[in-house]
């Protein structure tokens, strides 16, 4: 595939076939690069065509970077294939924290986050241990492309299940869709009736949420996001950042090499790269219990500091190393404490400064600027971890283990700055975190008017089981009747008539898709029960409301 022939991981440890340090860069930071433009350009599309739909982009390009890296015939093919990788993990990574923090309870929202950090990690686990099962048992070109026909298979199970992921609440009630976004509700609570005290109250917070940050312009702007939401910038860019500058892809990109450097031989680092994958699961699992509990500033303290104790102790071990003969007695205890050392710093990592920063930039900013605000912290990550893949090796090459003290260095700054910029957000709905941050709260919410859905399936003109569309591209008509609306249906309806668009960002966009179809589009207003403005003047009563509905 190089142009060399009989090319092993052992012949290039022996430095017998000398490999770039900057073409070993590129191949691992074009991934990165093109990642964070996709996070940045995902937070229009996001905010636009849904949650949902950014999601589906995202996984369709995973699918066929996937392909692409499986049948690469060189070099330049692998690294488009992983360009496009890249786009799709911006997508994806901008918008999964989103859906988490919009469909989990306030008091809970760091439980969900967390838990996709599980799968996270546990994910990159099992790709440690792929490689090695390829590596060990299929020592050929397929111990390298065994690894992507399991990253085409998963990819393409992800790409199935989008079709059965719902829209979020806080979407589908803030482009007008009331019903649908208060049936989300009712099914995330798991209530049978819109009364349902815990729904109406959510529904009542987000509506009247909503209608205050209209008053202030509605969607902000970029320029807002640096000047109305300061602090709440600087938490978001800033943990995103020093969850790169802490060290974490600079070691896990590179382990088995390092693991080489400190005195392993090829198979063993390999193995003992799987071993220390299994730290992150292990080193999150108490973070699912005290994330809420606990609080997000002091697990991001407890972990910076054992980080900062592992790390110095592998930097020493690692100048230790340098100096001794590959013949030396001690050198297999020295790698050994290296590795140890490894582990611990990985599950502290995967304690605080693993899924913390992907929480905090999904829960700080108000609805108006959440996308564009977890768009620009997504960005940071992505940019940040760029410069890490880029600049490692050579790094590494000639500091040894200086390094290592350079990333003890961020880590100190990044536990700094949790002390004196961080605020607390736990225990809070999203809605109410306005106060955490000193801005004007939005007003009583006890004049909001929830919506009757008795009312709501008359007002959609959808009976019980009439075919309806989705709210976002890609999905099949479904059998559906209002309750399933939850997943975004009831924004179009297509019949034997020809498709009825109704008002609406997402109505524009389905009737395009309509017309593009060949179908007969018939615009229809928004019903006056489906309008977002819902929420009474001070001092009128829900029974006003609901007697001018009619």
């Amino acid at each position: 595939m190089y142009g060399v022939q009989d090319i092993s991981s052992e012949r290039i440890a022996k430095g017998d076939i000398e490999v770039n340090e900057y073409i070993v860069g590129i191949t691992v930071a074009c991934l990165n690069i093109t990642a964070f433009f996709a996070a940045l350009v995902s937070a229009n599309v996001c905010d636009v065509m849904g949650r949902r739909a950014a999601i589906r982009i995202g996984s369709l390009l995973l699918f066929i970077a996937a392909l692409m890296q499986t049948i690469a015939p060189n070099l330049a093919v692998l690294i488009v294939g992983r360009s496009i990788q890249g786009l799709g993990v911006g997508f994806l990574s901008m918008t999964v924290p989103i859906i988490q923090t919009e469909i989990a309870p306030g008091h809970a929202r760091g439980v969900f986050v967390t838990i996709e950090n599980l799968f996270l990690n546990a994910g990159f686990s099992l790709s440690t241990w792929v490689g090695y099962a390829f590596y060990s048992f299929m020592p050929s070109e397929m111990a390298w492309r065994g690894s992507y026909i399991v990253f085409t298979g998963i990819s393409f199970v992800l790409l199935i299940g989008t079709i059965f992921l719902p829209e979020t609440p806080r979407w589908l009630i803030k482009n007008g869709f009331h019903e649908e976004g208060l049936a989300t509700l009712m099914d995330l609570q798991d209530a049978s009736d819109s009364n349902d005290e815990g729904v109406c109250h959510t529904y009542k917070e987000i509506v009247a949420a909503i209608e205050f940050e209209e008053q202030q312009g509605g969607k902000s702007s970029w320029k807002e996001i640096f000047t109305q939401y300061t602090r709440r910038t600087v938490m978001a860019f800033t943990c995103q950042m020093f969850a790169q500058l802490n060290g974490i892809n600079a070691i896990l990109y590179f382990l088995p090499e390092n693991l080489i450097r400190a005195g392993f031989d090829v198979p063993t680092s390999l193995l003992y790269t799987g071993a220390c994958s299994t730290m992150l699961i292990a080193g999150i699992l108490p973070t699912i219990y005290l994330v809420d509990s606990l609080g997000r500033r002091s697990i991001l303290i407890i972990g910076g500091l054992g980080m900062a104790f592992c790390l110095a102790i592998v930097g020493g071990l690692q100048f230790h190393v340098d100096t001794l003969e590959s013949t030396s007695p001690q050198l297999a205890s020295s790698a050994k404490g290296i590795f140890a050392c490894v582990c611990l710093y990985l599950a502290f990592f995967a304690f605080s400064w693993g899924p913390i920063p992907w929480l905090i930039p999904a829960e700080v900013f108000p609805l108006r600027a959440r996308a564009r605000g977890m768009a620009l912290a997504t960005g940071s990550n992505w940019f940040w971890d760029f410069v890490i893949a880029f600049a490692t090796p050579p790094l590494s090459q000639s500091l040894r283990g200086g390094i290592y003290f350079i990333i003890v260095g961020f880590v100190c700054i990044s536990i700094l700055l949790v002390i004196f910029v961080y605020r607390e957000t736990a225990g809070t709905t999203l809605e109410e975190l306005s106060e955490v941050f000193g801005d004007v709260a939005f007003d009583n919410v006890t004049n909001v008017a929830v919506p009757d859905m008795k009312e709501a399936r008359q007002s959609m003109h959808l009976s019980p089981r009439r075919r309806s569309t989705s709210a976002t591209f890609g999905s099949p008509p479904l059998d559906v009747d209002m309750i399933a609306s939850r997943s975004g249906v009831g924004m179009g309806a297509l019949s034997k008539h020809g498709f009825k668009q109704e008002g609406g960002n997402a109505g524009w966009m389905m009737g395009r898709l309509g017309t593009m179809a060949g179908l007969e589009v018939i615009q229809e207003p928004v019903p006056e029960s489906r309008r977002p403005s819902q929420i009474t003047l001070m001092g009128e009563s829900e029974e006003k409301v609901k007697k001018e509905r009619g």
